[in-house]
């Protein structure tokens, strides 16, 4: 049986086509990189654009086993 955390790390820029702010991916990095440590394992990933703003998120999900 396995325990689920989700975050959402809010980007700070919206990422256009496949283009990725390097801020933001050492940002993303040291998320998964800290839970990892504290036990939880990756999932998925959800990029989850902002139409209408300049900046978007990515939503992450985290398990262990309870």
């Amino acid at each position: 049986m396995f325990e689920y955390k989700s975050e959402v790390l809010v980007t700070t820029i919206k990422w256009v086509n496949d283009r990725a702010n390097e801020t933001d991916v050492s940002r993303l990095d040291d998320l998964i990189n800290k839970r990892t440590e504290e036990g939880w394992e990756f999932v998925t990933y959800s990029y989850m654009a902002n139409t209408a703003g300049i900046r978007s998120a990515i939503l992450i999900t985290f398990r262990k086993e309870k």
